[in-house]
């Protein structure tokens, strides 16, 4: 069929409509004509598949990426970055907008290098033949690749390197995983396994000092048995350094293999000063802490940093990088914290949760506490929006929104929205 694109929409798809039913069709621009066939019929709308562009949009580029429209990791190749910037904006603006949230402010949004920004990919191993792999769109299925324009070159020479060095050691694993510092000065490997290898702490330092001959930065690797999403991954084996230092700006953070980061190396110096910055005062809490990125930067401004984290390694990363006697870490998750809060009424309260949000129950808690100012980072509009409106509702109203591209050629986001009382 014929179709106009109007928008396009959260998860990267251009919506379409025809006979009042709105289509929804990958790999397509707002304005553009197409000609697409439906794959899915959900009754009140269809996913279709692209056929060709007729009339194609002037922002319409060439992907950089020879896996691009096969691969699953990116959805926005095929448009010029300032067009990727402005949909983000206007698709951030609009989830905002239908979830009914009074006093919408200007969304500046905030980018940098659109390429070689990952500091850090997965990938799956393929055992015949021996190829390391992201999944197919849509699909559980492999697909080896050899190059991604996305990651950061030293991860890109990693992986060549493991396939080259260590593909009958690495084929007894499920996944390999590899992490860099923002300066590409320091790498950590890690692998993940479901069933036991035989001989592995002597293997793994084989083929790790085999590595760094090639790889100098290589500065340790990791074994993690895995079972099953409900169970966190059991650390088995190790061969040198378990963390990495990386510096942001004017401080620097052990982040260990097992931890979560912020993944553009371009972006987290900017981030860090959106979110702390502008603001000081007696007391602050940092929830969904990690391993310190913003808690140790708000120690600049703040007497005191309340550092909430669940996660044993990023706690334990975070508890190395907020070691003065004047902050406090706490190993919790947020809502149990918030049932029994600590150290007084903070004066700011910043909150980095998952893609989950917050939910009724953390917003309905941290009202109770009522700080005078929230920093809020999501990487989800919809859920962001959803706790924004309780927050609006409970008597805070939006300061400023930041729409950051922390990940440049997908369909995802972050951002940043401060909140204040009064």
């Amino acid at each position: 069929m014929r179709l106009e694109i109007e928008k396009c929409v959260y998860g990267g798809a251009g919506l379409a409509r025809a006979d009042g039913k709105a289509i929804f069709v990958p790999f397509t621009l707002p304005g553009e004509v197409v000609e697409a066939h439906i794959t899915e019929d959900k009754g009140s709308y269809a996913n279709a598949e692209l056929d060709g562009v007729l009339d194609p949009s002037n922002e319409r580029a060439a992907a950089p990426c020879d896996y691009f429209g096969q691969c699953g990791g990116c959805q926005y190749q095929h448009a010029a970055y300032a067009q990727q910037v402005d949909l983000k904006v206007n698709i951030l603006r609009e989830t905002l907008e239908r979830a009914r949230i009074a006093s919408i402010p200007e969304i500046i949004s905030v980018s940098a290098e659109p390429l070689a920004y990952r500091n850090r990919v997965r990938l799956h191993i393929q055992r015949e033949p021996f190829a390391l792999c992201y999944k197919k769109r849509a699909s559980h299925s492999n697909l080896a690749v050899n190059r991604c324009p996305i990651a950061a070159p030293l991860l890109q020479r990693a992986s060549a390197a493991a396939t080259r060095i260590g593909s009958e050691f690495f084929q007894e694993f499920d996944e390999i995983e590899f992490f860099s510092n923002g300066d590409e000065s320091e790498l950590l490997l890690s692998l993940r396994t479901r069933h036991l290898v035989r001989n592995l702490p002597s293997a793994l330092k084989e083929v790790c000092e085999d590595l760094r001959q090639e790889l100098p930065a290589l500065a340790g690797a990791s074994v993690f048995s895995t079972s099953d999403a409900k169970h966190p991954d059991k650390h088995v084996a190790e061969w040198a350094a378990q963390a990495l230092s990386y510096r942001v700006g004017d401080f620097a953070y052990s982040v260990s293999a097992g931890s979560f980061f912020q993944v553009n190396r371009f972006l987290v110096s900017q981030l860090v000063e959106l979110v702390t910055a502008e603001f000081s005062g007696g007391l602050a809490w940092d929830l969904y802490a990690g391993v310190g990125l913003f808690a140790q930067a708000l120690g600049r401004n703040f007497g005191k940093i309340v550092a909430v984290e669940a996660a044993p390694s990023s706690w334990n990363d975070l508890r190395r990088n907020l070691s003065s006697d004047a902050h406090k870490t706490v190993r919790s998750g947020t809502l149990e914290f918030l049932h029994r809060p600590q150290g007084g009424t903070p004066d700011l309260v910043v909150i980095d949760p998952p893609r989950t949000g917050l939910g009724g129950k953390v917003v309905s808690l941290l009202t109770k506490v009522r700080p005078q100012t929230i920093v809020y980072v999501s990487c989800d509009p919809s859920t962001l929006s959803r706790d924004l409106r309780a927050l609006v509702e409970s008597g805070y109203h939006l300061r400023t929104i930041h729409m950051v591209d922390l990940f440049p050629q997908t369909f995802h986001l972050e951002s940043v929205t401060v909140l204040s009382l009064g």
